[in-house]
Order: structure tokens, then C-alpha cells, then sequence
């Protein structure tokens, strides 16, 4: 089944599309993704500082993760 949407080669590309089409593309879709995720506003995976959610991980740890 052809399309918009469905991996068509032959699809037009964005900048192509009138400006009505690309406005009510974004009212429907929004951003695909945000220019700044979470990973990146908590700091560099070599950040010391644990957030929240690796203090939960840490508390809730099955006793036999520590068996080796």
C-alpha cells in the first residue's frame, strides 16, 4: 500500500511542500524529537553526582545482584 508516510522513495520532501501543508504537518506531529532530552539536561553519563533515579536502582537492588 502506497503513501505519505509509508517509506515511498518517490515522496516529496518537506521543504517541497506548500507552507499550508508543512504548518498543518507540524500543528498535527509537533517536534519528532525535543532539542534537549532528559539525559542531556541531568548532565555527561561521566557526571558524578547520582540523580534520583540511580539512588532508586541503587536501594532496590536484588541481593543476589551483589553474588558473583
Amino acid at each position: 500500500m502506497a503513501g505519505p508516510g509509508r517509506g515511498d522513495d518517490d515522496a516529496p520532501e518537506r521543504s517541497e511542500l506548500p507552507e499550508q501543508v508543512r504548518r498543518r504537518l507540524d500543528d498535527v506531529f509537533g517536534d519528532v524529537l525535543p532539542e534537549i532530552t532528559r539525559d542531556d539536561a541531568a548532565g555527561s553519563p561521566d557526571d558524578p553526582r547520582p540523580t534520583r533515579d540511580d539512588e532508586w536502582l541503587r536501594a532496590n537492588r536484588p541481593p543476589h545482584h551483589d553474588q558473583g
